[in-house]
């Protein structure tokens, strides 16, 4: 995978707006799925870290990853900053937690590696800012909400923000995502279904994948 520094990780979430989220025990599934996103049009994929064997299925995900041209793949679930070296040192590029883990912070200081915390609270938000985060993920988003993003953005304007958890692939809950002013948002299983996941239809899941990703680009457009 080319390298990438941390403003440039920041860039590519912010220009694409949509971050796949997914975790599956299946080497093989993992791949597929990532593939699928890619050849979609998405150029981030993140893998959570959930179960057992996420750690082995990481280092084959990213083995195979590294044939995709510009792709950026990254690590979530993460709530140690050794986590976050491990998965680093597999080719994780950013790193995404639920929650404000303040020694993770240091990890801002590691080559090539986007830090992304998790906050609920405008404290957090603030928190996660002043130890050098650049993007923060707004979780839980379903409890949260809109609302809450624009709330943080009325006292915070220049925080940039990203939703995981309550985000859906339609044009009302994405424009009222957008519209309350977040960067980019972060989607599982209403991106990833699990029906075509259990029927094996990859070609399905691309189609599934670019339709909601053409979405985010036409909601996200400034108005004229």
């Amino acid at each position: 995978m080319q390298k990438y520094t941390d403003a440039e990780i920041f860039q590519k979430i912010e220009s694409t707006g949509l971050i796949p989220v997914f975790n599956h025990n299946s080497p093989e599934v993992s791949k597929q799925v990532l593939k699928a996103s890619y050849e979609a049009g998405l150029r981030l994929f993140e893998f959570t870290n959930r179960g057992q064997n996420a750690f082995d299925v990481f280092r084959e995900l990213a083995a195979y990853a590294t044939a995709f041209e510009g792709l950026v793949l990254g690590i979530g679930t993460i709530f140690s900053r050794a986590d976050a070296v491990k998965f680093h040192d597999l080719g994780a590029r950013f790193v995404v937690s639920p929650a404000l883990v303040p020694e993770m912070a240091s990890i801002n200081n590691m080559d090539e590696v986007l830090w992304v915390p998790g906050c609920g609270t405008v404290s957090e938000v603030y928190k996660a800012h002043t130890l050098g985060a650049k993007l923060l993920k707004v979780f839980p988003g379903n409890v949260l909400g809109p609302e809450f993003v624009k709330s943080v953005k009325d006292v915070l304007p220049a925080i940039p923000l990203m939703p995981t958890g309550g985000v859906s692939p339609n044009r009302e809950n994405l424009a009222a995502w957008f519209g309350a002013g977040v960067s980019c948002v972060g989607m599982g299983s209403q991106l990833i279904p699990k029906d075509l996941l259990a029927a094996g239809d990859f070609d399905g899941l691309r189609a599934h994948i670019r339709k909601a990703f053409e979405l985010v680009q036409t909601v996200r457009k400034p108005k004229a």
